[in-house]
């Protein structure tokens, strides 16, 4: 795991270039804080920083193949990469180190852009071919890790992170108005837009040719389910299943550092580390978040799982003031406003196992998406069954049992409920039918805009913009899988693997890993029939099937707690901080020109009153102090002028 920031299509003197590149590196020092290298050519350079887990002592780069024609900075890492030096074994390639970079570097030398279909892993890279004069940027296949790039003065720059683009002189950072209305919409925006004006992202699976003045853009590997109609294997699926989570959690091991795991106490984190602690040579580090209010704390269930597996267990506890205290520093970490509070725990976890000494962990995520987890999915299947009978005073009170934890609910009559999600509202032919509520739910928290941003936007609908991205083959499918299309292309690296995953581990330079999202199994689960995944209302059938042989039962049969953590209430009443006073104050909010001071005045006074308990008072209030934090870290910040040159020269 690393970082790596370049550009390409300018040739500059070895001075500009080495103070360009020593520039950027140093702006995502924080990715890779166990070396870093720059490599320059006629028009193109690569800086990049070095997270030492593979090769510790080879694996330096930037790096370059024997011949001296491909050039790579990579970040992340390629599992397979033992089986991958093999095969070039056989075909006559010698190796120089131990490292999944160099594997990676003479798979492109060996099968060019065809040797993404090869890889399993986490990675984005990019490698320059010298004699072609051709650059190619990739991006792993569900967007574990991220790559963001911007063209300015005819010059394509590219980075790990935002912050190596901002170090450029003459890139601003400018809030992108329609991507803040996305965030506000569906709690990301949609790539490739992010929240910086004329900065954007490479895509999951996608990659980037960038030769003389053509740049082209292609995707090598997409999202895909079957058809509705589809004729399934009958056949059990859980022994297929257990065998590729298996081994997906065993080339994940794979590291000349220890690895540890992150263990929420529910079903997906408890499973991986029951399929690792006996892959841990020395014995298996856990870490975990608790927290002092019973709503948000699993840490019952954490030792129950830590004592019956026998890992060396390490807690890091959160309440209030801790979130209030780190949220500034999460929302540079993220690069991007948010509406919940969730990251900044996540920020806390990534300290304590940098502090424990380690660097790598593996984590649950993913498996929500692939095997059907959320309560969306169920939120669905119910108001689809409510809507088939619209007047019914039974089946509305089934969204009792999905949110135990929202107490509100239980006193509520059927006609409220079925008000609230929505039943016989949307038509169920709506391609975006299972999201509705919760876009419309979100979008309630615009009422604070300003008149401005108001008059920016008019005509403008993040939904149905994410409706038009849809693929041509998405009404034939399944509701279940059309349900979990957004979840798994957009929400999960827009929002999920990026502000709660890479960005605030890496800020610790700690690397997660994803085992639910090893491709194989992503590709397995996409192919089960729906039921297998959501049968009835238990979600995660076959996943909770599969557990029930490696973990209590009290683990495999537990339902699910949704990730959450205290909003509104970390930054208000007694000892309320004073940038949380500041920035939400009538002379801030007014600068910033987004939303409207005097209604974010009533909304900040109703949540010092504690009054405020719903999902929108809550999300406005973060969504808000989250924007005003990133103006405040990021487009007050610039670059004046080209930074000095560094007393190394380029290699």
């Amino acid at each position: 795991m690393c970082g790596f920031a370049g550009f390409v299509g300018e040739t500059w003197g070895t001075e500009r270039s080495a103070a360009l590149l020593s520039a950027m590196g140093h702006a995502i020092a924080h990715r890779g804080p166990d070396g870093q290298g720059t490599f320059a050519a006629p028009g193109v350079g690569l800086s990049h920083v070095r997270l030492s887990i593979v090769g510790l002592s080879d694996g330096h780069q930037p790096m370059t193949d024997p011949s001296g024609r491909f050039t790579i900075a990579f970040n992340g890492e390629i599992f397979n990469y033992v089986e991958l030096r093999e095969e070039l074994k056989s075909r006559g390639v010698v190796f120089r180190t131990g490292s999944d970079t160099e594997v990676l570097l003479q798979l492109y030398a060996t099968y060019g852009e065809a040797c993404l279909q090869r890889l399993n892993g986490d990675f984005a890279f990019a490698i320059w071919d010298g004699l072609a004069r051709r650059l190619i940027l990739a991006r792993d296949r569900m967007g574990v890790r991220p790559l963001f790039y911007t063209q300015h003065a005819g010059v394509l720059y590219f980075g790990s992170e935002v912050k190596a683009l901002l170090a450029l002189p003459g890139v601003e950072a400018e809030l992108d108005p329609i991507a803040l209305d996305q965030i506000f919409t569906l709690w990301a925006p949609i790539a490739p837009r992010t929240a910086f004006r004329n900065i954007s992202e490479l895509e999951p699976g996608q990659l980037m040719i960038c030769e003389g003045k053509r740049t082209e853009l292609r995707s090598y590997w997409t999202l895909d389910y079957p058809d509705a109609d589809h004729a399934y294997d009958p056949k059990p699926k859980e022994e297929e299943l257990r065998a590729l989570l298996t081994d997906a959690v065993r080339i994940r091991m794979r590291a000349d550092v220890p690895v540890g795991a992150y263990l929420s106490g529910g079903l997906d984190s408890s499973l991986i580390t029951a399929l690792a602690a006996p892959m841990a040579p020395t014995g298996l580090n856990t870490f975990s978040v608790t927290f002092d209010s019973a709503e948000h704390d699993e840490s019952a269930f954490q030792m129950e799982v830590a004592r019956a597996l026998g890992t060396r267990h390490h807690a890091v506890a959160c309440g209030p003031d801790d979130i209030a205290e780190n949220f500034a520093a999460v929302i540079r970490a993220a690069e991007q406003p948010v509406l919940r509070t969730a990251p900044a725990p996540l920020y806390l976890l990534a300290g304590l196992v940098k502090s424990s000494g380690m660097k790598v962990v593996l984590t649950g995520e993913g498996a929500d998406e692939i095997f059907a987890g959320y309560d969306i999915f169920r939120e669905a299947q119910i108001r689809r069954f409510c809507g088939r009978q619209p007047g019914s005073k039974i089946r509305p009170h089934l969204f009792r049992k999905l949110y135990p934890y929202l107490p509100g609910l239980k006193q509520q009559s059927a006609e409220y409920l079925s008000a609230f999600f929505g039943v016989g509202g949307d038509g169920q032919d709506d391609p975006l039918f299972s999201h509705r509520p919760r876009f419309k739910s979100t979008s309630a928290t615009k009422i604070f805009y300003s008149d401005d941003l108001r008059a920016t936007l008019k005509g403008y609908d993040a939904a149905e913009d994410l409706a038009a991205r849809l693929p041509d083959n998405f009404r034939r499918w399944h509701p279940l899988h059309q349900a979990q299309y957004p979840e798994a292309r957009f929400l999960l690296p827009g929002y999920i693997l990026s502000s709660q995953g890479d960005r605030v581990a890496m800020a610790h330079g700690v690397e997660g890993r994803f085992p639910f999202l090893d491709h194989r199994l992503v590709e397995f689960a996409n192919a089960l029939s729906p039921h297998t995944k959501l049968n009835g209302l238990k979600e995660k059938h076959i996943l909770r099937q599969v557990a029930r042989d490696v973990l209590p039962q009290s683990i495999s049969s537990r339902a699910k707690q949704p990730y959450r953590a205290p909003d509104s209430r970390s930054f208000v009443g007694n000892g309320e901080r004073a940038y949380v006073a500041h920035l939400l104050g009538e002379q801030a909010i007014s600068a910033g020109g987004l939303f409207d001071a005097r209604a974010v005045a009533r909304l900040h006074a109703k949540c010092r009153s504690q009054t405020v308990s719903g999902f929108r008072d809550n999300a406005a209030f973060v969504g808000i102090l989250s924007t005003q934090l990133w103006l405040e870290a990021f487009a007050s910040q610039r670059p004046q002028a080209m930074p000095s040159a560094p007393s190394t020269a380029v290699g």
